[in-house]
């Protein structure tokens, strides 16, 4: 069984309010953009609920800041998105380690952007980890449809399972063999691309 757990929860990070969110948000099908000099940043709790949104991300995923802080990152996560990538983002800085990874979001209209996000985790004077920070560039719009099919089988391995669990688990053992296969980490599959 996948496990989740963080490695370490003992630092004291700014605790944004903590609220369900009830909408239900239909992808739309069209695609936002950004500027190539435009970065997306984010930072969280160790929980995942923002802390921190700049202009542009409220932008791109049509929210307010009210709206955003204190939401769980998860409220622009695209149902296209794989949950093995998330499984190994979580995994990789639970580590204490930085990723990076394709994604595709779904703002709160509908509408999707992708990025290539940089995620580290933010650690306290005594160095455990409080929160985590994203920071995201325009994506290699040559990689998208390679990213995109990668994230099709992965999404389709899920989807076999009636058992959600038992779909993450089978997932992330695709995304194992393609690194296997391929002889190297996901960080740098995607920079190969």
């Amino acid at each position: 069984m996948l496990q989740r757990t963080p490695a370490a929860r003992r630092g004291k990070a700014p605790r944004a309010p903590s609220r369900k969110l009830t909408r239900t948000v239909k992808p739309t099908g069209r695609e936002r953009t950004f500027l190539e000099d435009e970065l997306i940043v984010t930072k969280t709790d160790l929980k995942g609920r923002i802390t921190y949104a700049n202009d542009v991300f409220l932008r791109l995923s049509a929210m307010t800041e009210a709206e955003a802080l204190g939401a769980p990152h998860s409220v622009i996560r695209h149902p296209d998105m794989p949950r093995a990538i998330f499984w190994l983002l979580w995994e990789t800085l639970q580590a204490g380690k930085e990723i990076f990874a394709y994604v595709v979001n779904l703002a709160a209209d509908g509408d999707h952007y992708w990025v290539f996000a940089h995620v580290t985790p933010s650690f306290g004077p005594d160095g455990s980890i409080i929160g985590y920070h994203s920071s995201r560039r325009t994506p290699e719009r040559r990689v998208l449809p390679v990213i995109s099919g990668i994230y099709a089988d992965l999404k389709a391995e899920e989807a076999r399972h009636e058992n959600r669990a038992h779909g993450l688990e089978a997932s992330v053992g695709l995304l194992q063999a393609l690194l296997k296969e391929k002889g190297m980490p996901y960080d740098e599959l995607v920079f190969s691309l």
